[in-house]
């Protein structure tokens, strides 16, 4: 294996962390706007645009996961398939509360109800990622994986 090889295998590892970093810097944007927002038509608008982009990227992410990655892993490591079945059933879970927030975002629901929406979507997905770190960060630096990061991880 060249040394270029081995850089882009331990990179999957790095690339899953940012992305995670990235997502978890979106929520906080979005909830720095919620807990800032005055009323106004402005302050909608960015609380839209910022809900609408987390929720979009943390769904594409998963989807990437589903689609490319997991199933690369399950086949070079299939004793890991009760670890990707259950981040996998955490992706439906949070499609769910996504879903719902994305719901009240829509329809102008008060800044409380929007709040108790990001809660929820922050502990299943902060829980989720300490998860999929633990589980699969060591087996991500040894992966060969010939994907793009955008379509394996996400367009983040």
């Amino acid at each position: 294996m060249t040394e270029r090889e081995t850089t882009r295998l331990v990179a999957w590892s790095r690339e899953l962390r940012q992305v995670h970093h990235r997502l978890r810097e979106a929520l906080r944007v979005t909830r720095e706007s919620l807990a800032e927002g005055t009323p106004g038509e402005r302050a909608t608008r960015e609380l839209l645009l910022y809900c609408h982009g987390f929720c979009t990227a943390l769904d594409g992410h998963h989807r990437g996961e589903d689609r490319i990655l997991f199933p690369a892993i399950a086949a070079a490591h299939p004793e890991l398939r009760p670890v990707l079945r259950s981040l996998q059933q955490d992706h439906s879970m949070i499609a769910h509360l996504l879903g719902d927030l994305r719901a009240a975002v829509d329809r102008a629901a008060p800044p409380e109800e929007l709040d108790h929406h990001l809660d929820g979507v922050a502990a299943i997905m902060e829980n989720h990622f300490r998860y999929e770190e633990r589980q699969l960060l060591s087996v991500l630096e040894t992966l060969e994986l010939a994907a793009d990061v955008p379509e394996a991880l996400g367009p983040i």
